[in-house]
């Protein structure tokens, strides 16, 4: 009988402990973070970028100039900010910047993105020694810089070129990766992403196809998930480094109306998600 009731009170130990510990959740899915690049609504003031982004339920914004300036007063973009954060939305980064040898009008960018509470700013330097002062404020406000690339024949077109900058500076300098362009200039997207080893800190989405006309190759911008660009083994990559960045829609093309452009490429990703 004692015998018994030792096994019986065991048992319900173990049933207590197994209802008392603390359940574990699967580990969540892996989701990309999708955005936009105002340049896509570059024909929308700010008030009705606003408006596009809650109503598409988009929360993260790279901003261009003419939606927020840099070199606005301070209380004007505090002005935005505040309508922004009303509206649950994020400005995370903006640019494309253009930058200086002049360190102190460098000096601009990064005291706009500390005011904005942004630790990205996305630029594409034109000569080479501005690097030298960029890094500098790299340093004193531990705000990250990210270099973007345009087509083949522009400074950071081959992505040799930019490795060998990131080769040569602080790791809080690193990549903006317009993938697209990236696809116009011959390169597979998905591959240069993981050469880069971890410096991606952005990607503007954008898809592209090369078209023969009179003998030439012309570069067509075209909606999401039509172009060439290796966007599915893309976002592979992003998996398996477990990227933590926005992927910024932009497009070259001048929209009116971008809605469907948009709509479009927000399902092409959410139907792709690794």
């Amino acid at each position: 009988m004692k015998l018994l009731t030792k096994h019986i009170l065991a048992a319900l130990l173990v049933l207590n402990l197994i209802m008392v510990a603390p359940k574990t959740s699967p580990a969540s899915k892996y989701e990309l973070k999708f955005g936009v690049q105002t340049w896509t609504l570059r024909n929308l003031d700010f008030d009705q970028v606003v408006a596009f982004a809650v109503k598409h339920n988009i929360k993260y914004l790279q901003m261009i100039g003419k939606h927020m300036d840099p070199n606005a007063p301070p209380e004007e973009t505090k002005r935005k900010k505040a309508i922004l954060d009303k509206n649950g939305l994020v400005c995370y980064t903006f640019g494309v910047n253009g930058t200086f040898l002049d360190k102190e009008e460098n000096r601009k960018l990064f005291e706009f993105a500390k005011l904005m509470g942004i630790n990205l700013i996305i630029v594409e330097p034109k000569d080479m020694k501005e690097w030298d002062n960029l890094e500098e404020l790299v340093k004193e406000y531990n705000i990250r810089l990210a270099i973007h690339n345009h087509g083949l024949q522009t400074t950071y077109g081959n992505p040799e070129t930019v490795k060998k900058v990131l080769a040569q500076h602080d790791p809080r300098i690193g990549v903006c990766i317009d993938v697209g362009w990236v696809t116009a200039a011959g390169f597979d997207t998905a591959k240069v992403f993981k050469e880069y080893q971890g410096r991606v800190f952005d990607i503007h989405l954008k898809d592209k196809k090369i078209e023969k006309t009179d003998g030439r190759d012309v570069v067509q911008d075209v909606t999401i998930g039509t172009g060439e660009t290796n966007l599915k083994g893309l976002f592979k990559e992003l998996l398996a480094e477990n990227w933590d960045g926005v992927l910024a829609l932009e497009t070259d093309q001048d929209l009116k109306d971008p809605t469907d452009y948009v709509l479009q490429a927000i399902k092409f990703v959410k139907e792709n998600q690794p």
